[in-house]
């Protein structure tokens, strides 16, 4: 049943008699309520996040008494940059940024080429275990790093024999394996925007006279680049962060070892510096932040669909 209320027109400036739908108006406040709770509980779930961000960053800029203080305040009115100076003068801090920063970008670059390359094979070519090979990446995902440390390691070592570039205590060997670990998920993720391109535009350029090779540098890669964008985020995110193999990997030589690692000269056995610790975190995380920031566009793009027939 409606009402008849009266409606003044815009355009004549005369007063009508309209129909208002009770039933339309209880829908309009029931999506406007819904709205409210869902943009509250994403500032909730925001700010949750961030907090632990927030938390670090303060603590590396709090003196020592007041982080060892057992009545911790979200504030400091005493900001001091004694414990970055004190992680930077670690006795080789910057050779350590070095490695990681060289490792995590060598991943990067490696990992967009091969995943590029590989996604592009499953997605337009048809061949034999086609179908068998994207489910072994799939599986690959699903084992635990942990479970794999030991028989990377005599793996490694081994290869050290015959090839010492690649064997323990070297940063390939750190590159190979977060190169292996970063290919499954990037390959399965790089599928779909290489599948939504539509073959048409490689078939009009076939037309034209491109080869096959600049049909797929010259258009299908910049037409993907927002989903590399969005895989070498990933990548450079668990290269840059990596202790498990860092640690296991590099036994003897001291010079190749990486930030989390240097981060353990701050654990100590009677009591830990946790103002060193947190200002030694804020630091690593500036390049992941830059990083970020460098591709967030093409980020935001590819993670929408970038692509559209």
């Amino acid at each position: 049943m409606s009402t008849l209320n009266p409606v003044r027109d815009t355009r004549t400036g005369n007063t009508r008699t309209g129909n208002t739908r009770p039933g339309s108006t209880r829908a309009r406040n029931t999506r406007g309520r819904w709205r409210l709770a869902a943009n509250t509980g994403a500032i909730v779930l925001a700010l949750v996040t961030a907090f632990p961000i927030f938390w670090m960053v303060l603590s590396a800029f709090k003196p020592k008494g007041e982080v060892q203080s057992l009545d911790p305040k979200p504030w400091t009115a005493h900001p001091t940059l004694e414990s970055f100076r004190q992680v930077l003068s670690v006795d080789g801090f910057g050779r350590y940024f070095v490695n990681s920063l060289v490792i995590a970008l060598s991943v990067v670059v490696l990992s967009a080429v091969v995943v590029f390359l590989a996604a592009v094979a499953v997605t337009r070519f048809r061949f034999r275990f086609r179908t068998t090979i994207m489910v072994m990446f799939l599986i690959a995902q699903m084992i635990p790093v942990e479970a794999l440390t030991i028989p990377l390691f005599f793996m490694f070592r081994d290869a050290g024999r015959f090839a010492p570039g690649i064997g323990l205590n070297t940063l390939a060997s750190l590159i190979l394996v977060q190169l292996a670990f970063s290919l499954p998920f990037g390959i399965w993720m790089m599928r779909g925007f290489v599948a939504a391109v539509p073959v048409s535009i490689e078939e009009a350029a076939q037309i034209d006279g491109a080869s096959r090779t600049r049909i797929l540098w010259r258009i299908l890669l910049p037409l993907v680049a927002p989903g590399l964008a969005a895989t070498s985020v990933f990548s450079f995110i668990a290269a840059w962060n990596d202790f498990v193999f860092a640690k296991t990997f590099i036994i003897s030589a001291t010079q190749n070892q990486t930030l989390p690692s240097a981060l353990l000269v701050f654990f100590k056995p009677d009591e830990n510096d946790w103002g060193g610790i947190m200002a030694a975190s804020t630091l690593m995380t500036v390049p992941v932040l830059i990083f970020f920031i460098a591709v967030q566009r093409k980020l935001v793009s590819g993670l929408a669909g970038a692509v559209k027939d």
